[in-house]
């Protein structure tokens, strides 16, 4: 089509000129006629004016790359600053789960806990629960910004934790925690257990006068990472089969969808005599241990448990 524009263009060019220099009579010897006057310049000038046509399409052409290429560049720009908004607003929302496993109603307790200490005059045990309760918060202000870690790291901050809560229900809370040797490096989220463990505290441990007892084994299952929790509590309601309205799962079954997609499930289930069982399944991903630091500790002692 260029072609036949390119060949269009020359002839009207060719046209005009004819008409204004046979009007002008400049080469009267040449230009005896209309016709001799198109005969030469179609000699000596139609292939200029196709150079012409084609040189000012490259310019054209030029041009729109040009303007192409720094549209191109803005809206990688863009992209750019798009991306970063989301890693800042990725931050936030990771920050905001924190903030919400680490649900206020746990701090309180644990405050509360501290006075009643204090009041019976038992400052030891006292002293232990707020140096471990230091020890949660520091470290989870330490990996703030971790996704996902090793399994036992994540079982060293549910070790923290279950060292308050020991403090809080002495001889009435039984743990019995159990992980294959061999998946303690595999690739678990950050603090997620922790809710579920709370969970199970609350509305198992929690509601009932007697002792009672958690169970939490890691274990792997062909290409999966399955982690289950389960207590010897009242269970859900009859025919709740749903998560209950709390944040905490609710919140840690979103993160599983968001990173590992429809592999990543959790279920929650009554057990087949008491309690309520939750099980956590991934995929099985080892992390690299060596960038890890163990966690640094300072409280007094563990509580014995």
């Amino acid at each position: 089509m260029h072609l036949l524009f390119s060949f269009l263009f020359a002839s009207i060019q060719l046209v005009a000129e004819t008409e204004v220099l046979f009007q002008l009579g400049l080469f009267p010897a040449i230009m005896k006629t209309r016709a001799a006057t198109f005969v030469f310049l179609l000699l000596i000038g139609f292939h200029q004016w196709i150079l012409t046509y084609w040189s000012i399409l490259g310019a054209q052409y030029s041009f729109r790359y040009y303007r192409q290429y720094h549209e191109r560049e803005r809206q990688a720009l863009r992209l750019e600053i798009h991306s970063a908004e989301l890693g800042t607003q990725l931050a936030r929302a990771h920050l905001g789960a924190l903030k919400m496993q680490l649900q206020p109603h746990f701090l309180f307790n644990t405050l509360n806990t501290v006075v009643v200490l204090v009041r019976q005059g038992r400052t030891h045990e006292a002293e232990e629960m707020l140096a471990r309760l230091s020890d949660l918060l520091r470290c989870v202000l330490q990996d703030v910004e971790t996704q996902a870690g090793p399994l036992r790291r994540e079982l060293e901050y549910l070790d923290l934790y279950l060292s308050i809560e020991q403090v809080r229900f002495q001889d009435r809370l039984r743990i019995d925690i159990s992980a294959d040797p061999a998946i303690l490096d595999a690739a678990f989220p950050h603090m997620a257990l922790q809710p579920i463990v709370e969970n199970a505290i609350r509305h198992g441990i929690g509601r009932s006068s007697s002792a009672g007892r958690i169970w939490i084994t890691a274990s792997r299952v062909g290409e999966m990472l399955q982690v289950v929790v389960r207590d010897d509590g009242p269970g859900l309601p009859a025919g709740s089969g749903a998560l209950p309205s709390g944040i905490g799962l609710a919140n840690t079954r979103k993160r599983l969808s968001k990173l590992y997609g429809e592999a990543g499930q959790l279920i929650l289930e009554n057990g087949t005599t008491s309690g309520v069982v939750v099980t956590i399944t991934l995929p099985f991903r080892l992390t690299d241990c060596s960038e890890t630091e163990p966690l640094e500790l300072h409280a007094i002692q563990h509580v014995d448990r």
